[in-house]
């Protein structure tokens, strides 16, 4: 199965393009130089035509070519709100936590996540457990996966509670010096602020100092005065 839609894949392949992508991305792998407007109408269909259990047998494949595309094309196909039953596709996207090596890989399966995480958030106990990570990726997956908690209007509760405890995750990060920490930690407060100033502004007048400017500053682009 898996030749069938990575040949699918292949059919748009660009070498000009591709090369372009592997100096961009900087990590070393296959890069077919396909774009993601077309790895969206490709993983759209399949969605259509596959049940789940073959969605996440066919994600599993491409993931492990390793090729760049497969693997945007392995989340894509995971990504969606509606899923039932869903264990395994929270599962396998787990499982990949550990081959995260680049922002758009990650962050393509991160998005995923946010799915699997807004329909079941119970499942942010296991997240809990990324955050000792030694794994740099792991780390940042924990914000960039749990993005759903920064955007309501007026949460719920328990939502709230979950927002506050995302919260501080993100400051037990702020020590971090990694770029990448910093810039997820920036990205989850500035997504926040615009929804829920207030909060945000308690965690820079807390934690801020310690902050890279950088992330200082990307935090609070959108909070007044």
């Amino acid at each position: 199965m898996l030749e069938t839609y990575l040949d699918q894949i292949k059919a748009h392949s660009d070498p000009e393009r591709s090369e372009q992508m592997a100096a961009y991305h900087k990590v070393e792998r296959p890069y077919l130089g396909v774009a993601n407007p077309i790895l969206n109408d490709l993983t759209k269909a399949w969605r259509q035509e596959l049940d789940v259990a073959a969605r996440v047998g066919l994600a599993d494949s491409l993931w492990q070519t390793n090729i760049h595309e497969g693997r945007l094309a392995a989340a894509k196909l995971l990504t969606q709100a509606r899923i039932r039953p869903d264990d395994a596709v929270w599962d396998l996207l787990q499982s990949w936590l550990p081959d995260f090596d680049a922002w758009a890989v990650a962050d393509h399966a991160c998005m995923a996540m946010q799915k699997r995480l807004s329909a079941e958030p119970t499942r942010l106990d296991q997240v809990e457990a990324w955050t000792t990570s030694d794994h740099m990726w792991s780390r940042r997956a924990v914000l960039v996966a749990t993005l759903p908690w920064t955007k309501q209007n007026h949460p719920k509760p328990d939502d709230l509670t979950r927002r506050d405890r995302i919260l501080g995750w993100a400051a037990g990060f702020v020590s971090d010096r990694d770029w990448f920490i910093q810039k997820s930690i920036a990205w989850w407060l500035r997504e926040l602020s615009k929804h829920d100033p207030d909060r945000v502004i308690v965690f820079l007048d807390t934690h801020g100092e310690a902050m890279k400017p950088f992330a200082r500053k990307e935090a609070g682009k959108y909070l007044k005065g």
